[in-house]
């Protein structure tokens, strides 16, 4: 009798020393790697090396006998947990510009203002096996730390961060997509327009309406068509019976997105 296609080969995911393991005890959250160590918490002391052969979602308990479940981490996870000498694009900004720059398996991507790398990393994320992400980001320690959290992810070998000034012109030809995150995005568009492919798509991220006027206006003059500016915005809510409502606090305002498309006009 042939085995059921749904259950040949699904095997949970066992924890192995040096993976990541997302830690979860009564809605806090900790990114770590399992192994020989223990990690302290305010609700005891937990003993990592047990949780190596399990599977993710297993718990194990603290020196208090707490629960901490591990968890696989995801994407969003990661981001959320790096390094941040920065201020990161939050992922509700990153799933937009994702989809609106048509990242996928084999693009290559151009990305001017690498920060601490929370965009570079989800780019990688798309575009791997085939695909690369060049990166330029002027300052040393940015680009140090960006490449730190880049291996940290697994991802660094989709990503080449130079550390360079891409005002001053970008090596890079024929790529399929452009994202700019710098403070002055105008003074780029040039070098990186020179390296686009004609149709394709551009996004500048700015947190200020005089960047946003002064940048649309530049990509109107190189030709661009197809410009649209949004401002994303996330609202969590607070499921409790009978007293479901929207939570007090939120990220709101994190950046104006513009969006836009290379002609040869």
């Amino acid at each position: 009798m042939r085995a059921h296609p749904r259950r040949v080969g699904l095997q949970p995911d066992t924890i192995q020393e040096g993976q990541l393991i997302l830690l979860y005890a009564d809605g806090r959250k900790w990114l770590l790697k399992a192994g020989h160590r223990s990690f302290h918490t305010h609700k005891g002391i937990v003993d990592l090396a047990q949780l190596m052969g399990k599977s993710y979602g297993q718990g194990v308990k603290s020196s208090l006998n707490h629960e901490f479940i591990a968890l696989k981490p995801t994407l969003y996870d990661l981001i959320m947990h790096l390094r941040r000498p920065t201020q990161i694009i939050y992922p509700k900004d990153i799933g937009l510009i994702l989809l609106k720059l048509d990242v996928t398996p084999g693009k290559r991507i151009l990305e001017v203002g690498t920060g601490s790398g929370a965009l570079t990393m989800a780019l990688a994320s798309m575009v791997k096996p085939s695909g690369h992400v060049y990166t330029y980001e002027k300052r040393p320690e940015f680009a140090e730390v960006a490449s730190q959290n880049l291996s940290k992810a697994g991802i660094s070998e989709y990503v080449t961060v130079k550390n360079y000034d891409a005002s001053r012109g970008v090596e890079e030809r024929m790529v399929d997509a452009v994202v700019v995150d710098i403070g002055d995005p105008w003074t780029v568009l040039e070098p990186v327009t020179e390296a686009l492919k004609p149709g394709h798509p551009l996004a500048s991220f700015s947190p200020t309406v005089n960047q946003v006027e002064k940048t649309a206006a530049a990509l109107s003059d190189l030709g661009y068509v197809d410009l649209e500016t949004v401002e994303c915005l996330v609202r969590n809510i607070s499921v409790r019976p009978g007293k479901t409502r929207p939570q007090t606090l939120m990220i709101a305002h994190t950046g104006y997105i513009i969006f836009a498309r290379k002609t040869l006009l």
